[in-house]
């Protein structure tokens, strides 16, 4: 019952951002002292940070801007994007995550039949609609303008029906021991729920991102089933991979 109330919680601030502590009682019919030793656990896992007469998000880091990092290491997403299309088959029915990475897989679909693109970003909808071979769903959601996707609780409660073939994921950091991150908790939250239902998760990454982490881990290393990066990873991931039965791709 109380882990049950602290997801809530932790989802209802994922939501709405902020809250008061007496509006935290209100929605979930508990007593203030209740809340308060709820709203520590979430501080002490670092979910949460007080503020006066409530709780807010602790965010870390800030959320560099889709278009910035679109116009990043263009020509690198280039080569991730060509080497990820390798995988798709036909029949597939495949997820294209918000990353500026992913994004660069779907210049590369416009020959490829029969398959269908569930997507929550607005960048990969608009791209997607474009190729009349696709068929496109759109997981819907407030629309997040740092990462120009569509999130929210319904859109996690939306993917948690549907059985995807592959998933394409991106990350602002990828390490051995602190696995695949991302900045912000609702693109997180919807990452983990990708990791539950696809059969295959495909992790896009230039070499940007080695050995890096961010604050929001989403999944460990060896929950993904490929890797495709722009160069060689170093020989440590080479190892891991190697260890758990990781397809690293890259160009040769």
């Amino acid at each position: 019952m109380k882990l049950e109330r602290i997801n809530s919680i932790k989802k209802y601030l994922i939501e709405h951002e902020t809250a008061s502590l007496d509006k935290l009682c209100e929605v979930f019919n508990v007593s203030k002292n209740t809340i308060r030793r709820d709203v520590a656990e979430l501080e002490s896992l670092n979910i949460v940070k007080k503020v006066y007469g409530g709780v807010t998000l602790n965010r870390k880091e800030e959320t560099i801007p889709f278009q910035q990092r679109k116009e990043q290491n263009v020509s690198a997403k280039t080569e991730i994007g060509r080497l990820a299309s390798e995988l798709i088959q036909e029949g597939d029915i495949i997820f294209i995550d918000s990353g500026s990475t992913t994004v660069a897989l779907i210049p590369f679909l416009k020959y490829k039949e029969n398959v269908t693109v569930v997507t929550h970003s607005l960048s990969a909808i608009n791209e997607v609609s474009k190729l009349q071979n696709l068929t496109l769903i759109s997981t819907g959601g407030f629309h997040q303008r740092k990462t120009n996707s569509f999130a929210g609780i319904s859109t996690i409660e939306f993917l948690k029906n549907l059985n995807i073939s592959k998933a394409f994921m991106a990350t602002t950091g990828v390490s051995i021991e602190k696995g695949v991150t991302n900045t912000t908790y609702l693109e997180a939250e919807i990452k983990k729920t990708l990791i539950e239902i696809s059969e295959t998760i495909i992790l896009m990454s230039d070499k940007s991102k080695f050995e890096k982490s961010s604050f929001m881990r989403y999944c460990d290393l060896d929950q993904i089933n490929y890797f495709i990066s722009d160069e060689e990873p170093p020989q440590s991931f080479l190892d891991y991979f190697k260890q758990h039965s990781i397809i690293c791709k890259y160009p040769e």
